[in-house]
């Protein structure tokens, strides 16, 4: 019985899809096999030997201590793609309030509340102060193509904006919009611009004074991936100065809550029963895979498998990026007198997997190996 630790609440249709034959989960386990979890931050968690993976149930893995689990040779999943629809309604949603003051104006009628028969004729009065552009024939800038951009892409496309793409890992002849080569062509072109990337050393803070300078006067940009892309004295100061328009988040800080032209979401991003369940679906499934199988898909610092459906001995070695770490595996298993019926050798970020599919166990002290599990 594989033990499953919950960290958060996690949709039930996620867990439906652990057998209960096989699995029993719970908020409560010391030693868990794995561990299931949405939010909760888990950099001072210290891991049990037991645990073998941690599956994150939406896109980003800001609170997982990756490196740390690489070490110990725990797999990390993340579910991409699962939310990516939230993500995409909300942030068409951001824009279009970011274009006409949506917040602002509905924030303004609450004050009218006792003017009795006076609220039309006040209504009519103050409305201008919250008029703003349509977003038809604008042009808008998607940082970053991956389920959620590309879902962004399209749907902006279908209300007739111009999109314009930029993604460097991202094959342009896959998408039906312009796709350019430097940020500098997105941030001269765009109306709007659209950040979906993860934050990593390379792109926190890449919105900042000199890039907001090179954006054209009256900028709105919209922020749904991650708060620290935008550095926020300087997205504050562009708003001040007029130099952009708008400023819609998904992760207010203190500093841009109630200031003029930013619309503060509370992290709602991914909040819809539908993707919650998506998200715990592939998460559970991922889980389940690796546990009974040893295959890997969604990982995050160790490679995707491509495994046989039938084995009748499999032993997984997670090591560090090794080009002979494969041939010995198969060599102690052929002295171990075992016949190898399948062998599987990858690597990720320098962390390598290695499968040996034999017909009986075998002796799998292999040199560099940092966790082993036969199945």
């Amino acid at each position: 019985m594989f033990e499953i630790l919950t960290l958060n609440k996690i949709s039930k249709t996620g867990l439906d899809k652990l057998d209960g034959a096989k699995y029993t989960c719970s908020d409560s386990f010391e030693a868990p096999d794995a561990v299931l979890v949405r939010s909760a931050s888990m950099h001072e968690t210290v891991l049990p030997e037991k645990t073998v993976a941690i599956a994150r149930a939406g896109a980003g893995v800001n609170n997982i201590p990756v490196d740390a689990c690489s070490e110990k040779g725990v797999v990390v999943f993340n579910t991409p793609g699962a939310n990516a629809n939230a993500v995409k309604e909300l942030v068409i949603c951001g824009m279009l309030m970011a274009s006409r003051k949506v917040g602002a104006a509905i924030d303004w009628a609450k004050t009218l509340k006792g003017e009795g028969a006076n609220v039309g004729k006040l209504v009519e009065k103050g409305k201008s102060n919250f008029a703003g552009p349509e977003i038809m024939g604008k042009t808008l800038g998607v940082i970053g193509l991956g389920a959620i951009g590309a879902l962004v892409a399209d749907a902006a496309k279908a209300l007739g904006m111009t999109v314009i793409g930029y993604d460097p890992f991202a094959a342009k002849d896959k998408f039906s919009f312009k796709v350019v080569d430097t940020l500098d062509e997105v941030y001269a072109e765009s109306d709007y611009i659209t950040l979906h990337l993860p934050l990593n050393d390379g792109t926190r803070g890449m919105i900042n004074a000199d890039s907001i300078s090179a954006m054209k006067d009256g900028i709105r940009i919209l922020n749904f991936a991650r708060g620290e892309l935008v550095d926020s004295d300087a997205i504050i100061a562009a708003l001040e100065s007029g130099k952009a328009a708008a400023y819609v988040t998904d992760f207010p800080t203190d500093a841009q809550l109630g200031v003029d032209g930013v619309t503060a979401i509370p992290h709602l991003g991914a909040s819809t029963p539908e993707s919650e369940e998506n998200c715990a679906a592939m998460a559970a499934v991922e889980l389940a895979d690796y546990l009974e199988k040893g295959v890997i898909k969604n990982s995050v610092n160790l490679p995707n498998t491509d495994l046989p459906a039938d084995f009748e001995c499999r032993t997984c070695f997670i090591h560090k990026e090794d080009s002979s770490f494969a041939a010995n595996a198969a060599a102690k298993a052929a002295e171990s007198g075992a016949a190898v019926k399948n062998l599987f050798s990858a690597s990720k970020k320098g962390m390598g997997y290695t499968v040996v599919d034999t017909d009986k166990p075998f002796d799998t002290a292999v040199d560099g190996a940092i966790r082993v599990r036969t199945i």
